[in-house]
């Protein structure tokens, strides 16, 4: 049975560093081995849930600019599924969730940066799926329910984000992270495990550095997502936490 899972997915250097953050990616892809995976990517907004509808090659997109040219040379080549998007859709529908088919859009690097070390092979069809940074936590914790069971089915849902994502807000040079970051994600682990959902409600107001910590929310919602879409039954647990430039967290929790 797959869990569900939130990953920190990094800058797009990720794609092509070797560190203790993709190395730990490498060996979360080597204790599960799903036959399909549905990912949330916090680079694809839309108002309508809407998910990727294809059984071919999805293409590699390349959704930031001024990187080296090597940046723009990778490809991570894996297929969609029509049949496990299509259950996606069913699932959603059940709970009067209205989804959009998007048969043309390939995988931006919200998605393919981490399951490049995850899944190298590229082997494993991958639906991605849009976020709405704007609705509460507990509408996404809603959406995310709308998933559960898939776990029993082999297909493994990830929330790709970052709960500490300032661009205006990072030091190059930091050797540690920064205490407003660590005390952020420190309330946000506390409650997710407690599964308190209407704490998590109203973290703007009650999470420290909130407005520091997530000056815009599509990189947090998806821990929402893989939250609700985990078995109840699960207790949630940190997998791994580190940092860069001092504040970005690379926080990951299985569900």
């Amino acid at each position: 049975m797959m869990p569900s899972l939130f990953i920190g997915h990094g800058s797009p250097f990720l794609a092509v560093q070797q560190n203790e953050y993709s190395h730990f990616l490498s060996k979360l892809g080597n204790r599960f081995k799903p036959k399909a995976i549905v990912i949330f990517s916090a680079h694809w907004e839309s108002e309508i849930l809407s998910l990727t509808y294809t059984d071919g090659v999805l293409d590699t997109v390349y959704d930031y600019y001024g990187f080296p040219e090597e940046m723009y040379q990778i490809k991570y080549p894996v297929m969609g599924s029509i049949e496990v998007a299509h259950k996606l859709e069913s699932k959603f529908k059940d709970l009067g969730i209205k989804t959009r088919r998007e048969e043309k859009r390939g995988l931006d690097h919200g998605s393919w940066v981490a399951l490049r070390h995850m899944y190298s092979k590229a082997d494993i069809p991958v639906i991605q799926v849009s976020v709405h940074p704007f609705l509460s936590p507990k509408e996404q914790y809603s959406i995310g329910r709308a998933l559960q069971g898939l776990g029993k089915e082999d297909i493994l849902v990830i929330g790709s984000g970052t709960t500490v994502h300032n661009l205006r807000w990072f030091f190059p040079d930091a050797k540690e992270p920064k205490k407003e970051a660590v005390e952020f994600d420190d309330w946000i682990i506390d409650k997710v495990q407690k599964r308190d959902i209407n704490s998590l409600d109203q973290y703007l107001q009650l999470a420290p550095h909130a407005h520091l910590a997530v000056p815009r929310p599509e990189h947090f919602v998806p821990i929402f997502l893989a939250m609700g879409s985990g078995s109840e039954n699960n207790t949630p647990k940190v997998i791994h936490r580190s940092y860069e430039f001092g504040t970005m967290s690379n926080l990951c929790m299985q569900f």
